[in-house]
């Protein structure tokens, strides 16, 4: 048994008993999507969909009386955005959740947010799933090392204004935040630590732009190369994502799963498997008007 779900066996579990457990459980703190926090979401069918663009307006221009008045034309083009499914199975005995129901009971809760958790880092560090979806990967790279924070942070708000966008969000991770919010201004004091807040998710504003942290922006690359330590962009006007369903959580006992090889049988085990799974999608319409920020170079 041991290996193939979470059971009264499991390492680390069976310490858990026959005392007396704590309904409080000590667990890393579960991170909710940033991109689908900054960006704006439309519905998406299964099929995907085709956005039109305005890419350009139509001008207006001064004339004399009697002139002929100009004549200017709009331009448009479109993009298209395709759904793709992420998906995780987890596997329980009946045991686990009758003899650990707070434990069984926070496992079961924080399970969606895996999904989390993979569709930024796949936005933000990963491979598009297929055609129609875009990934930040290959955005420009800002230093954020320390050595001048208030003027990093205007070089990445300078160069997303210069590709035509307008930075909306930043998205900072835990690796970046003191450096962030102890920058001190010309005066000595400190830029940003008076729009510091405390909720989970938002740690202020920086030049007026909402501020969201989370451990998904931080990457730390396995060759000789700087950390990547957030992102900053026209997320509200020039990112789209898109859900077809919502996520969807299903439970069975009855299924036999497929875990690394190993056919599982569910009912004859006594066990059950929770699936959660979505359709998702994400374009941007400009790659240029998002920027990396970067951290020290790093050895391993």
């Amino acid at each position: 048994m041991a290996g193939i779900d979470l059971n009264r066996t499991s390492t680390n579990v069976a310490a858990l008993l026959p005392k007396e457990i704590s309904q409080e459980i000590w667990s890393n703190a579960v991170n909710d999507s940033v991109i689908m926090q900054a960006a704006r979401r439309i519905n998406l069918p299964g099929s995907g969909v085709t956005i039109p663009i305005i890419t350009g307006d139509a001008e207006a221009d001064w004339v004399n009386e009697t002139d002929e008045k100009p004549v200017s034309q709009a331009t448009v083009g479109n993009k298209s955005i395709t759904p793709y499914k992420l998906a995780v199975i987890e596997l329980f005995s009946d045991e686990f959740r009758r003899d650990l129901p707070g434990l069984y009971a926070e496992l079961a809760r924080r399970l969606p947010s895996a999904l989390g958790r993979k569709f930024d880092s796949t936005i933000l560090h990963g491979t598009a799933p297929g055609s129609n979806f875009d990934v930040l990967t290959g955005s420009t790279a800002v230093a954020l090392d320390g050595t001048d924070t208030i003027g990093d942070l205007a070089t990445a708000l300078t160069t997303v204004g210069a590709a035509g966008g307008d930075l909306s969000h930043w998205l900072i991770s835990p690796q970046a935040e003191g450096t962030v919010m102890t920058a001190k201004d010309g005066t000595g004091n400190y830029a940003f630590l008076r729009d510091a807040r405390t909720d989970r998710g938002a740690i202020g504003s920086i030049y007026g732009r909402p501020v969201l942290k989370s451990a998904a922006v931080y990457d730390n690359p396995t060759d000789p190369a700087p950390d990547t330590v957030g992102f900053a962009g026209d997320f509200a006007n020039s990112a789209i994502w898109g859900s077809v369903e919502g996520i969807k959580v299903d439970i069975s006992n009855q299924a036999t799963v497929n875990k690394g090889g190993t056919q599982i049988n569910l009912w004859q085990r006594n066990m059950f498997a929770i699936r959660a799974e979505v359709e998702v999608g994400f374009i941007v319409r400009n790659g240029a008007h998002f920027v990396k920020l970067t951290g020290a170079t790093s050895a391993d």
